[in-house]
């Protein structure tokens, strides 16, 4: 991880609410953004603002989302999101975000993601992988 790593640190991305993030159980006319597509949409733009902030070889990993979906935006409406760190604690980097539409706040919550070494992890996936079903759990 860089030093630029702080609490504080904050940024924001802007995106259309198109079809494929939307409801369609209601009819096209109730076409909204989904609460699953919001938490994905936080996790990815959180996730590629610490790149910035991270070594080579370095990337995150989603581990808890707290989320309010507040209000409903319709399809083809932009939302855009604002993130910033509240704190770092080892690899353990918890954020709190905001989803603004251009009418109201349509969401919060706080993301919590851990920084991985990417060659580590796909070691440890690759060993996970070639174990026999029902042997023990791996050891860390």
């Amino acid at each position: 991880m860089k030093t630029t790593l702080q609490p504080g640190i904050a940024g924001r991305k802007t995106l259309e609410v198109d079809a494929a993030r939307c409801i369609a159980f209601m009819g096209p006319e109730n076409a909204v953004y989904a609460t699953p597509h919001m938490v994905s949409d936080a996790e990815y733009a959180i996730r590629d603002f610490l790149l910035q902030h991270l070594d080579a070889g370095e990337d995150t990993v989603g581990t808890r989302v707290v989320i309010d979906h507040l209000a409903a935006t319709p399809v083809g409406m932009a939302v855009t999101f604002e993130y910033r760190v509240l704190a770092v604690d080892g690899r353990k980097v918890r954020c709190a975000f905001t989803v603004h539409d251009a009418v109201e706040k349509c969401g919060e919550g706080e993301h919590v993601r851990f920084v991985v070494d990417v060659e580590k992890t796909r070691q440890r996936l690759a060993k996970k992988r070639s174990s026999p079903p029902g042997a023990p759990p791996l050891q860390s």
